[in-house]
C-alpha cells in the first residue's frame, strides 16, 4: 500500500504550490504543482527543500501515529543521500 503525504506552501510571488510525496516499493517520489498550471511536474531527484519539508510532515504524522518508523527512516536516509551528490 503506498504512503502518500501532501502539502502546500506559498512561493515568493504568493502562487499556492502544492507537492505529493509518495512512497511506493521503497522508493519515494515527488511531484508538484502551482496553482495555475495544469500539469505535474514530477522531481527526479526531488528538490532538497522538499525533502527537508518531507521530512517534517513525515516527523509530525510519526508522532502521531499516522507514519511509518520506516517512512521516518527512509526520508532521512534520501536527505543524506542528496548532501552527498549535492
Amino acid at each position: 500500500m503506498p504512503s502518500q503525504h501532501i502539502w502546500t506552501e506559498k512561493d515568493e510571488e504568493g502562487r499556492k504550490r502544492e507537492v505529493r510525496a509518495t512512497k511506493f516499493g521503497g522508493k519515494w517520489r515527488l511531484q508538484s504543482k502551482v496553482s495555475d498550471e495544469n500539469e505535474w511536474t514530477y522531481h527526479d531527484p526531488p528538490l532538497f527543500d522538499d525533502l527537508l519539508q518531507l521530512k517534517d510532515v513525515v516527523a509530525r504524522k510519526y508522532q502521531r501515529r499516522r507514519a511509518s518508523a520506516d517512512d521516518v527512516a527512509s526520508v532521512d536516509k534520501l536527505i543524506k543521500e542528496h548532501s552527498v551528490e549535492g
